[in-house]
């Protein structure tokens, strides 16, 4: 199967690359007609296209991040519509619901912070897709080689890691095989419509720490104080003090079962 994607050399996109061996690369600066060209011979699109979110939002980075996603999006669905592509799978984030509820698929609407507001848009191109199409919210991506885990590593690795402010916060995760799994499982199922890429049980930030530590065999004694990640990220540390409990209904509806469903077996299988 000839497959193609957006963000291809990311860490979602890089393990993707792995498991399809006729692999065609879309680039976020490739116009239209640069793409439908690419798009010959192709059966399924995947779009992993967005700048970093975990980085300081400035103005003008708000700006890249709704410009790397909406834009570049729109410009993919444009090509998709005019060729013979028989599937779309476009990326999205859980950042789409309200912190502090717990959600699945059912919920209607979106939260009213700035991610949100981007997931909204994203997701309002994805679905001009005149292709079967299928968007998937991604939780946090946990694997070996890239994503948020690589970034937390390092001070827990040290003895350095903690908690964020209180450790209530709730995590929605999913570990980097599962998340390959997913997409598979969409392609050979041909399945349309919006699922959360999470596992299905978040957890506090709290017992998502000490299961780290535990994993590293490191305490994590220090705690970290949400003002310090508002004095390093601004407005972009809502992205790791915001309380997302998200739940996989409509995927397990539709028969797919997760390897890893809890913390502790996706942190011994990537660090243990």
């Amino acid at each position: 199967m000839k497959i193609a994607i957006t963000g291809a050399s990311g860490f979602v996109g890089s393990a993707l690359r792995e498991k399809y061996d006729d692999v065609v690369e879309i680039h976020r600066n490739d116009s239209s007609e640069e793409i439908l060209q690419k798009l010959q011979g192709v059966e399924v699109v995947i779009n992993l296209a967005g700048a970093p979110i975990i980085k300081k939002w400035s103005e003008a980075y708000k700006k890249v991040l709704l410009s790397s996603r909406v834009d570049t999006t729109r410009t993919l669905v444009e090509a998709i519509n005019k060729s013979d592509v028989k599937q779309f799978i476009s990326a999205s984030a859980v950042g789409a619901y309200p912190d502090g509820m717990a959600c699945d698929e059912s919920f209607e609407g979106y939260g009213g912070d700035f991610l949100a507001h981007v997931t909204r848009l994203w997701e309002g191109e994805a679905l001009k897709c005149t292709k079967p199409t299928a968007v998937l919210r991604f939780g946090v991506v946990l694997g070996k080689n890239g994503g948020a885990l690589s970034q937390m590593l390092p001070p827990f690795k040290l003895g350095l890691g903690g908690i964020i402010g209180d450790g209530k916060m709730m995590t929605s995760w999913i570990d980097i095989e599962d998340l390959v799994r997913m997409y598979k499982y969409i392609i050979e199922k041909k399945l349309t419509g919006t699922y959360n890429a999470v596992a299905p049980n978040p957890v506090s930030n709290y017992v998502f720490t000490k299961a780290l530590g535990k994993a590293l065999g490191r305490p994590t004694i220090f705690p970290l104080p949400v003002f310090v990640l508002k004095l390093l990220f601004g407005e972009g540390s809502s992205v790791l003090t915001g309380s997302k409990e998200v739940y996989p209904k409509a995927i397990l509806e539709k028969g797919f079962s997760f390897k890893y469903p809890d913390i502790q077996s996706s942190l011994k299988r990537i660090v243990g």
